[in-house]
């Protein structure tokens, strides 16, 4: 047998060696009338070969052929030796729509050496002639650099960012046809208030049964909650998402989104999508996008200097809504008007990192990156707010108890989450104002951070830090559920608190007696360069049992209950690749959440019906 197969192996290679032009033409015809011929015979009729590209074919035929012999196939697959599999296709992200681009701006004049404004010289010219003609060579020359710097500037005033008030059309960046439905939306989502409600501050409080009581509504939640899927996707923004919002109309999913270079996204993600053409003028459903949304730029210049760091809505009727930036500005966009105002301006550029309101919507906090914390009354303007110094460090984040609004949360990077009863920072006002009342100073009211601790540390300055709690590493946010009584905070030492306070401690004058987590919660919050920070935010709906959102670094949404259990872990590998970072939920629908990612992608959750 062995001698036969080495004779089948000589007679292959023999062949392909001596085949001459005719015998190829022979067996190109045979071929293609009843193609029986070997592979390697195919081949060699197909093409005139060289001679190296023979022999290097009867090598390959003579391989094979003693590969088979061995019966190699055979033994792999005896030894359980499988050949590798194609790895499956990547699902491939949501496409974005094509949009229509701006015209592009006219170019500045350039400047011209000496040489290029040359013109030819009469060399019979008069001295007359060439004094004039130098007058209007130099005449010609200061109107050129008048224009060059005068579009310099103009350049520059163009970086800056922009205090004065601005209409939609110079915002949204897409054609008028965008923005006649952007005013339809508008005008839907105005027609009756959508006012943030305020939970009871004793809801889901029991006293008998109270671990079964609690056990049900979880149970009921993970009912609710679990069986979320991804309903819509679309690339909402350009960067990387920043902050979110939900709003609360209940006839639409109408979700606002911040991202790194001051561009707000507006996303009604149940409208009549946009079609997407491929090359070939067909739509691929797989990736077209869901809803339609618009793109604004109400913050400037469009770089990450002008990142869109929070975005809260009127708590009053939800018609406008509040936008802050690393342009160290804080904007309103009235859905009424159309217009954006400047609420506020740190006049020393100092980077504002989180808002929030009470809820008659009248008073503003306001956080920045050194550590401090502006009060704002806006009936009075931005000439008005007091400035005061709560930390050494920058304070990332800062949340206003909707149900006693004088308690405010503040999350710094000096790894410590504190309780302060702003009411006794009046006390501080009054004792720095002279005797007529008025303050000293003529700018906007300071007082650093020595001033505070020093107030803190005294007897009129006792009960203005209720409580504290330190953190083993940067704490990134912390928040008051819609009750007003529970508090979780993020923290870059991967856990997630959770506090539970009483109406005693919230009601006594002095430093709570007790301010310790009931609940520790591993969660990977090593989010690195290139995701946003994480945070836990709370569903603002005061109808279900407490509960928040927070991205996974495992590209999923995770949603805890108010004792700390989980209750969903939403993902879609088939859909998402990449982190969903900001996450926020609806304040009147249970059922919805959305979260965006660092490409600027945006999804919303929701029962599967509802696809």
């Amino acid at each position: 047998m062995e001698e036969d197969f080495k004779d089948s192996v000589h007679v292959i290679t023999e062949l392909a060696l001596e085949f001459s032009a005719q015998a190829q033409g022979q067996l190109k015809e045979r071929a293609l009338q009843h193609q029986t011929l070997p592979p390697i015979f195919l081949l060699i009729t197909m093409h005139k070969l060289s001679q190296y590209e023979l022999e290097r074919e009867a090598n390959i035929a003579r391989n094979r052929a003693l590969m088979e012999g061995l019966e190699v196939s055979h033994i792999s697959s005896t030894l359980g030796i499988a050949k590798k599999a194609k790895p499956a296709a990547k699902p491939k992200p949501v496409q974005p729509a094509k949009r229509k681009r701006k015209d592009t701006e006219e170019e500045a004049p350039r400047r011209q050496s000496a040489r290029l404004r040359k013109t030819t010289v009469d060399p019979n010219e008069t001295p007359a002639q060439k004094k004039k003609r130098e007058a209007e060579e130099e005449a010609l020359r200061i109107k050129q650099e008048e224009e060059r710097l005068a579009a310099e500037e103009q350049a520059r005033a163009a970086k800056r960012p922009r205090h004065e008030d601005l209409v939609l059309h110079k915002l949204v960046e897409q054609d008028p046809e965008d923005i006649s439905t952007l005013n339809t939306t508008f005008k839907s989502v105005i027609s009756q208030p959508q006012p943030r409600r305020v939970g009871d501050f004793d809801g889901f409080e029991y006293e008998n049964d109270k671990a079964k009581q609690e056990q049900r509504e979880v149970e009921d939640l993970r009912k609710r909650l679990g069986s979320l899927k991804v309903v819509a996707r679309a690339k909402v923004n350009q960067n990387r998402i920043y902050s979110s919002a939900y709003h609360p109309d209940v006839s639409k999913d109408l979700i606002f989104f911040g991202d790194k270079h001051g561009e707000l996204g507006i996303w009604d993600a149940r409208a009549p999508p946009d079609e997407i053409e491929d090359e070939d003028g067909d739509v691929d459903v797989d990736t077209r996008e869901g809803g339609k949304y618009w793109r604004l730029q109400p913050h400037w210049p469009a770089t990450s200097k002008s990142s869109i760091s929070s975005i809260k809505f009127n708590p009053v009727d939800a018609h406008s809504v509040y936008t802050t930036s690393y342009d160290c500005t804080i904007r309103s966009l009235s859905f009424t008007t159309e217009v954006s105002q400047e609420i506020y301006a740190s006049e020393d550029h100092i980077l504002i990192t989180h808002v929030d309101l009470t809820p008659s919507g009248h008073e503003m906090w306001i956080s920045d990156g050194i550590g401090g914390a502006t009060h704002l009354d806006l009936r009075e303007g931005k000439s008005k707010a007091r400035r005061f110094g709560l930390s050494d460090n920058k304070i990332g984040c800062i949340s206003v108890n909707p149900a006693r609004p004088s308690f405010i949360l503040t999350a710094s990077n000096n790894r410590t989450l504190k309780v302060w009863d702003v009411r006794k920072l009046q006390t501080l006002v009054s004792e720095l104002s002279d005797s007529s009342g008025k303050a000293k100073a003529a700018e906007p009211a300071e007082y650093d951070y020595e001033v505070v601790t020093q107030f803190t540390a005294s007897k009129r300055g006792s009960g203005l830090l209720r409580g504290e709690w330190p953190h083993d590493k940067s704490c990134s946010s912390a928040y008051w559920d819609p009750r007003g009584r529970q508090i979780v905070s993020t923290s870059y030492d991967d856990t997630l608190r959770l506090w539970n306070m009483d109406s005693s401690a919230l009601d006594g004058s002095g430093p709570f007696k007790s301010f310790k987590p009931f609940s520790r919660i591993r969660h990977d919050c090593q989010t690195g360069r290139w995701v946003t920070i994480l945070r836990a935010q709370w569903s603002s709906n005061p109808d279900v049992y407490p509960h928040f959102t927070i991205g996974n670094m495992k590209h999923s949404l995770d949603i805890f209950s108010g004792k700390g259990d989980l209750v969903a872990r939403l993902s879609d590998p088939s859909r998402i690749t990449a982190v969903q970072a900001v996450t926020c939920s609806h304040p009147n629908i249970v059922e919805r959440a959305a979260s965006g990612n660092a490409s600027g992608r945006c999804v919303l959750w929701a029962p599967p019906d509802e696809e």
